[in-house]
């Protein structure tokens, strides 16, 4: 675990180091790149120069931006007048509870079909194969123009837009969460699969174990194993996803403030974004760390 905090800080501050040097490389001033669309007075230039230390070595410049970032203080937005840790902090809400909600779809529907279908019969794999094969290959905005069109246009089950309620998060929910279920449940039937062929599986069915037991009690652990080695795609599928998701579906988010801040050249929440992908990942893959050890306690030593 000491070595996982190590690696965590690391990919922190590579990407915490990332985005400033990307803010120094961008053609322009640095006070201008700063401001971007925004408001430009002498008074807004000379805070910007006050707050980023631009008056003083370069060495201390960066400096003393990792100090602000370790005592929380991501900047500010000179488009919106606005700190962007609070600009971020208004929009967590959503974009958690939309990646929970799609992560929760894509696991559920990977593990039943993975369970339903493994060690069946040939046609009953070959329609799972082929329905996995189809959500992995469409993107998620292009299912989700189809859930729009079928739920919401036609039939008018679920609202258009917006995050008002619990109807509204359904076919974002599930435009994000079928892809991340088409790759689930093609490693879990396989490690299901695998794990039913191995000599303990035998000798349990051997004592008289039930063939759904078997695979509750003991296959199903072993086929987590290569399942949660997929966590950092899982974890980049729903960042990436939900910028498109929330936008498609007219929802508020991170991504809606990631889109607006890239196409308004608002530097500050571009870099708090990519900073914030970083943490998540690490937490992530901490959270990934601790799985192992759960499923497999071997793994431990």
């Amino acid at each position: 675990m000491i070595r996982r905090l190590l690696t965590g800080i690391a990919v922190l501050w590579a990407a915490a180091t990332t985005a400033y040097v990307a803010l120094l490389l961008a053609p322009g001033d640095t006070i201008d790149i700063l401001i971007g669309d925004g408001a430009d007075t002498p008074e807004i230039r000379a805070r910007i120069v006050a707050e980023w230390g631009l008056d003083r070595p370069e060495v201390i410049q960066y400096l003393s931006y990792l100090w602000r970032l370790l005592h929380g203080d991501l900047g500010r937005s000179y488009q919106l007048q606005l700190g962007v840790g609070d600009i971020l902090a208004t929009q967590v809400g959503p974009t958690a509870q939309l990646t929970l909600a799609a992560a929760a779809v894509g696991v559920t529907l990977a593990g039943v079909i993975a369970v339903a279908t493994a060690g069946r019969g040939r046609w009953l794999r070959g329609t799972a194969s082929a329905a996995e094969l189809v959500s992995v290959s469409v993107p998620p905005f292009l299912i989700g123009l189809v859930l729009l069109s079928v739920f919401s246009f036609t039939l008018g089950w679920f609202p258009v837009s917006g995050a008002s309620g619990a109807q509204a998060l359904v076919l974002p929910a599930l435009a994000l969460g079928l892809p991340i279920a088409g790759v689930l449940g093609q490693v879990l039937r396989g490690g299901l699969e695998r794990a039913l062929e191995q000599p303990f599986a035998v000798t349990a069915r051997a004592r008289g174990l039930t063939e759904r037991m078997l695979v509750a009690r003991h296959a199903l652990r072993h086929a987590l194993i290569p399942a949660v080695t997929l966590a950092g795609w899982f974890t980049g599928t729903l960042l990436g996803g939900a910028v498109i998701t929330e936008i498609l579906f007219g929802r508020p988010g991170l991504g809606q403030v990631a889109m607006q801040a890239v196409t308004g050249r608002d530097m500050p929440v571009v870099m708090a974004v990519v900073l914030m992908s970083a943490i998540v990942y690490v937490v992530i893959s901490t959270l990934l760390d601790l799985a192992y050890r759960a499923i497999d306690p071997r793994i431990g030593g």
